[in-house]
């Protein structure tokens, strides 16, 4: 080991490259700890809005565009990537809007492949905002403010908790067995086996704490006769990525929320980044800094766009990856062409899928009930570094009371315009809009008014919100 990296406390450099035998270690850890979260995502919009035998094929696709992504993160193609060690694959933050234009378009009598012509449309042009926003990410933070963005954050996961928790109960197609005992045990058990692991004193077992209660629930679902493993007998065992396989469509209304969950995508990558910056001995600041910040915002969404072609939903960078880092003291970015090697490799087999398919919605929804709460945690915890003034005050209970209303009370929108309809009926364009608007227009306080505070700047607001994935 090098002075060099006994002084940072990196076994590897960024630069660095290690033997195989050390990378596929390293690569290996980084994939346990990002492999739930990369399929979840697809878990819960295939079940919710019914997409049956895609979800298999979903998957694989989900796998193989992560590989391709993180590729492009680490080893950079032109401008495109940020160069470090940067782990990626599919949003949660997506989850709220897509779930929306799903649900709009099955309203409308469309069948599950018009519903994934709809959602990969609109994510394939909402990458476009994240790709002219990696331009001028410097500036985003006079629009975007930590107000902002943790109520963004909050709603998005208090809006999910339906969804989570309807699994939870046994899942929307339960029928009278919802809320049944054994579901109820199940969804316990996963939260209670989370719950425990993440106080280990072993990283490694923290990190894969979400992985390991499933594995958990699945296993005492098993014994309780509650997995029917007839459908991987059937499965297809090797899959051929095909752009557009299901088709695009786009919706302009559908697009709005979207578009926006773009732009807090840019604001959490490149605090993301910043962290990983930090975990791997880089610098926060100067040239070099900001021109990785630019490339890799603008390589989150060219990724999108690619997962979008290739059938699968928006990526983003995952920030319990630096968290591997940090463990491992492998920051070297050859890993991730290792990891990019395996994530492509499992994309080719839908068999992968198909043996998450298998977790039972008790299970799953015990998982997704805590993925869903450490959102709204998120958000939580950039609001708690903020002073809430008169003027904070006003912009949260305004923005998370119409955000969380249409959540509750979904009818209300019922009469409106179909045009406003599809705008203001999703909670986290509505309560996002909300809170842009009002910083925009309502006077900031006097300092005679506001007790001094530390304030927040763009990369402490980042490191906060990189929890969402």
């Amino acid at each position: 080991m090098s002075e060099e990296n006994k002084s940072s406390g990196l076994v590897y450099q960024l630069d660095d490259v290690p033997a195989p035998g050390p990378s596929m270690l390293a690569a290996t850890q980084h994939i346990l700890a990002a492999i739930v979260g990369i399929v979840t995502p697809t878990l819960i919009i295939g079940g919710v809005l019914g997409l049956g035998e895609h979800v298999p094929y979903l998957i694989a696709m989900a796998l193989f565009v992560s590989g391709v992504a993180t590729f492009i993160q680490c080893k950079t193609i032109g401008p495109v990537g940020s160069g470090l060690l940067s782990l990626q694959g599919t949003s949660f933050a997506f989850l709220g809007s897509l779930l929306a234009a799903g649900f709009e378009v099955k309203a409308r009598g469309g069948t599950p492949e018009d519903i994934l012509a709809m959602l990969f449309g609109l994510s394939l042009f909402g990458c476009l905002v994240e790709i002219i926003l990696s331009q001028f990410v410097h500036k985003l933070r006079k629009v975007i403010t930590p107000v902002v963005t943790g109520i963004v954050i909050t709603v998005i996961g208090l809006s999910l908790i339906k969804v989570g928790f309807t699994d939870f109960a046994g899942g929307a197609q339960a029928g009278e067995t919802l809320g049944a005992l054994p579901n109820l045990f199940l969804g316990f058990l996963v939260v209670v086996s989370i719950l425990v692991l993440s106080f280990s004193r072993s990283p490694m077992v923290r990190i894969s704490a979400i992985m390991i209660g499933l594995v958990i629930g699945f296993v005492v679902a098993a014994m309780m006769g509650k997995v029917d493993f007839s459908s991987v007998g059937n499965a297809q065992l090797l899959a051929i990525p095909v752009p557009f396989k299901f088709g695009i469509d786009f919706d302009f209304f559908l697009f709005i929320p979207v578009a926006f969950i773009y732009l807090v995508t840019a604001i959490e990558t490149s605090g993301d980044l910043t962290a990983n910056s930090v975990i791997s001995g880089q610098p926060v600041e100067g040239d070099l800094y900001l021109k990785r910040i630019k490339g890799g915002i603008l390589g989150d969404g060219i990724n999108s766009g690619i997962a979008a072609i290739f059938n699968t939903f928006p990526n983003t960078t995952f920030s319990q990856n630096n968290g591997v880092i940090q463990m491992t003291g492998v920051a070297s970015r050859h890993v991730g062409l290792y990891i990019a090697g395996i994530l492509v490799v499992m994309g080719f087999f839908p068999i992968i899928g198909s043996l998450f398919m298998l977790i039972p919605k008790p299970v799953l929804g015990g998982a997704t009930v805590v993925l869903f709460g450490t959102i709204a945690v998120a958000g939580i915890r950039i609001l708690a570094t903020q002073h809430i003034g008169r003027r904070s005050a006003y912009i949260m209970a305004i923005s998370f009371g119409l955000g969380l209303g249409v959540t509750l009370v979904p009818n209300a929108t019922q009469h409106l315009p179909d045009f406003i309809k599809q705008v203001v009926a999703t909670p986290i364009t509505l309560a996002g809009l909300s809170a842009i608007i009002l910083s925009l227009v309502l006077p900031e306080e006097t300092p005679a008014a506001v007790p001094a505070v530390e304030t927040v700047d763009t990369v402490d607001v980042g490191e906060k919100l990189s929890s969402v994935n």
